[in-house]
Order: structure tokens, then C-alpha cells, then sequence
């Protein structure tokens, strides 16, 4: 069992939103939380794509994230929400696979005109899965360094996104 699932709603191996995700779980295992990072690009597309909430995969992961104390969900902004595919991870998972469960949703986008994604599309989405959705955090592009090992470039950003996850790790205990 892991006490923390990063959940990757990218579509790209390389994106900033997996670089974010990637070093709040270094944070995360440093402070003594083992972590599971589920990518939607691990999940099959046969799977998604025929919505087969009653396959070994879905009910797999959705036992990880059920046993699980928390939850770091991210996701890119397209179209001015969450990426698709997130959304149809979403949609073949239990209803209640959140319940009680806090979570961490962040957001990345080119700019900060998406910035109400967080708090109009993804945390809707997670609310109705029953979590205890947290303030969130949303990042735009230059915030982020991609080939850099502290990623969060923006002293100001970075200190909130810490005391945001610190936040975190306390309620998930």
C-alpha cells in the first residue's frame, strides 16, 4: 500500500505538469510517505476508450487510490479545463474512490487566463468523487523549469506550493 498516489493527467512523458507532480513526490518521500505515481499514459487505451470501469486495471487502481491517505492530481489545461483523458480516467472509477480522502489538485497553462480551471473544472470533478479538495495550485509555464531539479522557478510560487503540501501531508496522516 502507498500512502500518497500522484495522479498524472498528462498525455506527455515530458510535460510541466509531470515535472511538478515528479518533485512534490521527492518532497513527499523525504518527509517519510511512500508514493505511487499513476500516469494516465500507463493506463490502457482500450480500457479508457470502452469506459471498462469493471476491468482488472480500473479496479486496481481504483484500490490503490481507496487505500491510499491522499491524493496529488495534476493535469495541463486544454480548452480551458483538464486534459481528456484525465477526464475519462475519471469516469470509469468508483464513484466515492476519493471519499474522505484529502487531495492535492494542481493545474499547469501557458498563462494565468486559465487560471479559474482549477476551481471551475478539475475541483468540481474531484468533489463529486467525494474528496476533500484543498485550496489547489496552478502554475504557468514560466513558473516551470523543465531540465531544472527544483522545477518551481518562482521563489513566492514555490513557497506557497510547499506550504500547500505541507498542509497536505499533515491531513494525510
Amino acid at each position: 500500500m502507498s500512502d500518497i498516489i500522484i495522479i498524472s493527467g498528462s498525455p506527455s512523458d515530458t510535460s510541466r505538469t509531470k515535472k511538478v507532480l515528479d518533485y512534490l513526490g521527492t518532497i513527499v518521500e523525504q518527509e517519510g510517505f511512500s508514493i505511487k505515481h499513476i500516469s494516465v499514459r500507463d493506463v490502457s487505451k482500450d480500457i479508457l476508450f470502452e469506459g471498462a470501469y469493471d476491468s482488472p486495471e480500473i479496479r486496481s487502481i481504483a484500490t490503490l487510490i481507496q487505500n491510499a491517505k491522499g491524493v496529488i492530481i495534476g493535469s495541463p489545461v486544454y480548452k480551458g479545463a483538464y486534459s481528456g483523458v484525465l477526464k475519462t480516467l475519471i469516469d470509469v472509477l468508483p464513484q466515492d474512490v476519493l471519499k474522505h480522502k484529502p487531495v492535492l489538485p494542481l493545474m499547469t497553462g501557458g498563462s494565468s487566463t486559465h487560471l479559474l480551471a482549477l476551481d471551475y473544472t478539475l475541483k468540481p470533478v474531484l468533489a463529486s468523487l467525494k474528496a476533500h479538495n484543498l485550496k489547489g495550485l496552478y502554475f504557468v509555464d514560466a513558473q516551470i523549469d523543465k531540465q531544472g531539479e527544483i522545477p518551481i522557478i518562482d521563489v513566492d510560487t514555490l513557497k506557497r506550493t510547499k506550504k500547500q503540501l505541507y498542509y497536505f501531508m499533515e491531513l494525510a496522516k
